[in-house]
């Protein structure tokens, strides 16, 4: 598959009481075109700051990024779902789902359309006029997703969207991400602290360095799709997740004496 997105020695510094934070340091990525990648690192390692950066958010101080359009002009290039539900409180959840297609000109009946189709894939048909304040935390991260996948991008970056979630909330969502990507099969860069998660999910799991954080190395997940939460309770699953861990947990210790 070609590539769909590629980082090159990308560095990002923040100013800070007259010096400097590197958050992030010639960090190397390329991902394929309908791949699923998860990021993994320890808290504060630059995995969000990174995610911004390929979202456009905000500028490197380094480097390079470039994400390779397709032949669709109409098409946009990426979206964005965050772990803080970042739905607009004064819009009904019809409305918040259609908001990407009605910022592309989308004609209202159509985007309605589109949206109902949504909702109902995610199961938030009998809430399409509620408003957020209505609504879990699950569902409200529902709605996060649905948006995204509703203005049907060609690149989804997600950051820790399933964070804030309960455990059972979360594995019925993680499932119902699964279904949504196997029916797209949209190029993905998903940042999550879970490694398994990330195995459950990803086809590739890259980890990242303590802080200022840099690539590490990566595991490719060797688990054929579909996939499901079944998965998770199998031997395999758990060497694998372990084998993440026992290479992971050196940065988490380093990380965890950095904030002393």
């Amino acid at each position: 598959m070609p590539v769909k997105i590629k980082a090159t020695n990308v560095s990002k510094v923040f100013p800070s009481r007259g010096s400097v934070i590197t958050a992030v340091k010639n960090f190397n990525l390329l991902v394929q075109e309908g791949e699923f990648v998860c990021i993994v690192g320890p808290s504060g390692c630059g995995k969000s700051t990174f995610l911004r950066i390929l979202g456009g958010l905000i500028p490197v101080s380094s480097g390079e990024v470039t994400l390779v359009p397709g032949s669709n002009p109409t098409t946009p290039l990426q979206s964005i779902v965050f772990q803080e539900y970042a739905i607009f409180p004064w819009k009904t959840v019809l409305d918040n789902v259609a908001f990407g297609l009605e910022m592309r000109g989308v004609a209202p009946k159509e985007r309605r359309a589109i949206a109902s189709d949504w909702l109902k894939k995610v199961g938030l048909t009998k809430f399409a006029d509620a408003y957020p304040y209505q609504l879990s935390g699950g569902m409200k991260q529902r709605v996060s997703i649905a948006r995204a996948f509703a203005n049907d991008p060609e690149i989804l970056l997600m950051d820790e969207p399933l964070g804030a979630l309960d455990a059972q909330t979360r594995a019925v969502l993680q499932e119902e991400l699964l279904r949504l990507w196997e029916a797209s099969r949209k190029t993905v860069v998903y940042i999550t602290h879970s490694i398994e998660e990330s195995v459950l999910l990803g086809d590739r799991v890259i980890l990242m360095t303590a802080h200022p954080g840099t690539f590490m190395c990566e595991f490719a997940i060797p688990f054929p799709r579909p996939r499901a939460f079944e998965l998770t309770g199998t031997p395999e699953f758990s060497r694998l997740t372990y084998a993440i861990w026992k290479e992971l947990q050196g940065e988490v210790k380093r990380a965890m004496e950095q904030q002393k």
